[in-house]
């Protein structure tokens, strides 16, 4: 059979072909088909991928507008990355494509590399590396071709990704170094420059050196081809402009951004208006034509992705024109616009507290501070600053409520009949109004209720939500009686946790004014006695005790008030009106004197001195003996901790607890609590004296102890001290069962010696002799304590030994002559057990059990 000539001729074109295209061999058909394949095929992908990669990070990458923006859009993640692994999936496929091109069509020839597209390859390889945040590998890949190319017409484009490398790594002076080498002795390309000068800009930011960064800054926008950059780089501009205090020169830098219009991502165009408003001279400018100006920016329809911003600046400019309610206005505003910057929101949320802080309303305020602080970084410094006033908020509203409600059943308790009947006649009538609201209402639910029976049932059949027909008759699948409902419940019983007992008194609404009491008095009366006059006024209290309690409940309430906005929030015209308000109103003796000097610290911080020298007076006359007398009268007492301020005690009381003189500390703390009483350390002696109580008496007299500071002082930091422990670490400790004693590597065992403690002179002579003896055992690091037990028992210990044997049979580590030195009896325990021992006091339980 013929073979056809156009066959052969194939074949034998195919195999001269693929014989001359070996990469062992250096022609002209080799180097230019490997050439060209690896730039259409392999290098070609590979900045398809890259390219893909690098939009992938510029839309998930948000910038921070509130601070300097970073030359380059690419957000550094902490997350470990296993060796061959990547955290985009396009970046991997460049690198892919670049080995590719590396592996089979590189003619490496006697140590030449004969591809002019290697080069390329490399640098694919090495840009792949760098988006991935793999810098080292990346700057192997760029020093590769600076080692092996150096004739690479992609030379400086190298130099320049490997100093970016560098930056990334944090080696900045050896990037500036490099990067000034380049400029200085090349020649490069409008982009290459603005590239070099850009990633040097960044560079110098890094090192804290602004003015350079901005020289560089200006040479790579007037360099650069990509407007966006143009954009990006005269917006960072005007950003270090403003960050030295060149508000001129910021705006000029932000015009050229607003000039660019179209041009450039209108987010930079918006920002650099922004930033020139915020820019503004409130005295000298002409605030009718900044109105004018927001108002057309907030017109625009281009504008509406980035009315969060604008509507923002604009209830500044309200907030500082002194037009606060249309400040809120366009706050809210802003917030409606589901706006994804999270500090944006939280700025608008923070300016909302303040408002109505400043105007008392801080269970509002107190709300608004929580939003604040789910947009900050938990634990950051603005999130702790935020905290901390909010923390210092709910001190206020509990004070505040009490003195609102009892300054009102005070007002009661002072009606005469005809104005008691009266107030609360009118009472009633309001009542009956809501009455009649709420059955209308009900009326209006349950005809909803028949009309979404009728939708949920089509032709006679339940409709096809899987419902029985009688199912759609089921209040909780009719959402306008479950919305009904849940309005219903919140207004009487305000926004409570599902928890056990949430209709006890003390679990006062977050959300609502209402506490339990109000539900006790109007909603679980009967119908005849809401509607009655004379229900409420027999509920007004005439015992003269009650009464006394509520009046005490309510200065105090004042007194902690005055402190809280004096030393807290520095608000002195609020604390002022708090201490005036507690004098006017026939203080306890306690109150009287502290309170009138706080005012006089008031009225100097204050500048009212004629006021400051009358309460002065007042105090040195009238209350010779008191400490803030003798302070008055010596002023330097004032900068020193005299021996019997209240601080001054608790570190002398504090020392004694760490000395183990638990006895002492709990005699002396209840000495001092009353001599304090109403000053703010008070909490702090009870908690001490608690855990004196503990340590001498134990886990059952500890508990009690430190439920009554948990209860008694529930708004100070050592009342949730105390209730954190309540809650968390006295359920750890409540077991009683001692732990089997076993000689495990992780166990450490005791040796104890047990006195009275009434033999104080003899434990000391006791220690001090077993401490010598002590020093002779080479073979263990063995030291000893003093433990008090309880009030009658000391326990001598020793400590450092892991074998419970070798505890128990202690005396034999001893010499004959130490032993006749140490003749007391002891015994063994391990340490968990020694602990129980402390914690409960059951040491006869113990060796009972364990009999040594």
């Amino acid at each position: 059979m013929k073979i056809p000539i156009k066959a052969i001729l194939l074949i034998v074109f195919s195999t001269v072909l693929a014989t001359s295209c070996s990469r062992k061999k250096d022609n002209f058909v080799s180097r230019n088909y490997h050439a060209v394949t690896a730039e259409f095929n392999a290098l070609y992908n590979g900045y398809l991928a890259l390219e893909e990669g690098r939009n992938t990070l510029n839309e998930s990458y948000a910038d921070n507008y509130w601070e300097v923006l970073p030359i380059e859009r690419m957000q550094i993640q902490e997350d470990v990355v296993l060796p061959r692994q990547s955290k985009n999936e396009n970046f991997n496929r460049a690198e892919e494509k670049a080995v590719k091109a590396i592996q089979k069509h590189s003619i490496n020839i006697e140590g030449k590399e004969k591809n002019p597209q290697i080069d390329e390859a490399y640098l694919l390889l090495g840009k792949a590396r760098y988006f991935d945040q793999r810098f080292v590998p990346a700057l192997a890949a760029f020093n590769n071709i600076l080692n092996k190319y150096p004739t690479s017409d992609k030379i400086n484009q190298v130099k320049i990704w490997r100093e970016k490398a560098n930056i990334r790594l944090e080696n900045n002076q050896v990037a500036i170094k490099k990067l000034k080498r380049l400029l200085a002795d090349e020649e490069l390309d409008d982009q290459d420059l603005a590239d070099a000068t850009s990633i040097l800009a960044q560079a110098y930011l890094n090192t804290k050196s602004v003015d350079s960064a901005i020289t560089q800054l200006n040479i790579a926008a007037n360099a650069t081809k990509n407007n966006d950059e143009r954009g990006r780089y005269r917006f960072i501009q005007g950003q270090l402009y403003n960050q030295l205090g060149y508000k001129d020169s910021a705006n000029i830098a932000f015009d050229k951004v607003i000039e660019l219009n179209r041009k450039t991502p209108r987010i930079y165009m918006i920002s650099a208006h922004i930033e020139k408003v915020k820019n503004f001279d409130y005295e000298n400018g002409n605030k009718q034509a900044l109105l004018e100006h927001l108002t057309a920016l907030e017109e625009n329809r281009e504008n509406r992705p980035f009315l969060d911003k604008i509507y923002h600046q604009i209830a500044e400019y309200h907030l500082k024109t002194e037009s606060d309610s249309l400040a809120v206005n366009f706050y809210n505003k802003s917030l409606r616009t589901n706006s994804q910057d999270k500090l944006l929101r939280a700025k608008n949320y923070q300016t909302l507290g303040d408002m109505n802080f400043d105007t008392s309303k801080y269970e509002i305020a107190g709300h608004y501070y929580d939003s604040t602080m789910t947009n900050l970084v938990l634990n950051s410094k603005p999130y702790r600053i935020i905290k901390r006033k909010r923390d210092n908020l709910e001190d206020v509203i509990y004070y505040e409520n009490i003195a609102h409600v009892n300054d009102s059943v005070l007002q009661l308790v002072n009606f005469m009949e005809t104005e008691r009947l009266e107030y609360f006649e009118s009472f009633v009538e309001a009542l009956k109004v809501k009455a009649e609201e709420d059955e209308k209402r009900a009326e209006a639910a349950e005809r909803n209720t028949g009309l979404a029976t009728v939708n949920n049932t089509i032709g006679g059949q339940a409709s096809n939500r899987g419902i029985p027909n009688q199912a759609s008759l089921f209040y909780f699948y009719n959402p306008t009686a479950v919305a009904y409902g849940k309005n219903e419940f919140i207004k009487i019983w305000g926004d409570r946790t599902l928890e056990d007992n949430w209709r006890w008194s003390n679990k006062t609404a977050s959300n609502s004014g209402n506490n339990a009491s109000d539900v006790n008095i109007v909603d679980l009366a009967s119908d005849e006695e809401r509607f009655d006059p004379q229900y409420y006024i027999s509920k007004i209290p005439s015992d003269e005790k009650v009464i006394d309690s509520i009046s005490k409940d309510r200065n105090f309430a004042y007194y902690q008030l005055g402190l809280i906005y004096k030393e807290k929030f520095k608000e002195y015209n609020l604390a002022k009106s708090k201490f005036q308000n507690l004098l006017n109103s026939h203080p306890e003796e306690r109150l009287i004197v502290p309170s009138k000097y706080n005012l006089y610290k008031i009225y100097e911080l204050l500048g009212e001195n004629d006021e400051a020298s009358i309460a002065k007076n007042e105090i040195i006359t009238k209350y010779p003996e008191s400490r803030y007398a003798a302070i008055l009268n010596n002023p330097d007492l004032a900068n020193l901790k005299d021996e019997q301020s209240p601080e001054r005690v608790y570190e002398k009381l504090f020392a004694l607890h760490e000395n183990q003189e638990y006895a002492t500390v709990i005699s002396e703390c209840e000495t001092y609590i009353n001599a304090f009483d109403g000053d703010p350390i008070v909490p702090k002696f009870e908690l001490l004296k608690a855990t004196a109580i503990g340590r001498l008496f134990g886990y059952d007299a500890y508990k009690k102890a430190i439920n009554y500071v948990a209860v008694t002082f529930a708004n100070t930091p050592e009342g949730q001290q105390a209730e954190k422990m309540e809650t968390e670490v006295l359920p750890k400790m409540a077991s009683t069962d001692f732990v089997e004693e076993t000689d495990d590597a992780s166990t450490n065992f005791k040796v104890v010696y047990k006195f009275e403690n009434t033999e104080i002179d003899a434990i000391q002579a006791f220690q001090k002799t077993l401490d010598t003896v002590l020093e002779n055992i080479i073979y263990y690091d063995l030291k000893t304590s003093v433990d008090v037990y309880n009030p009658n028992t000391k326990l001598v210990v020793i400590h450092g030994l892991k074998s419970g044997q070798v505890a128990k049979t202690f005396n034999q580590l001893l010499t004959k002559e130490d032993n006749r030195k140490i003749t007391e009896p002891y015994f063994a325990i391990s340490s968990a057990n020694y602990q129980i021992v402390q914690i409960h006091k059951n040491l006869d339980t113990y060796l009972n059990i364990y009999n040594n």
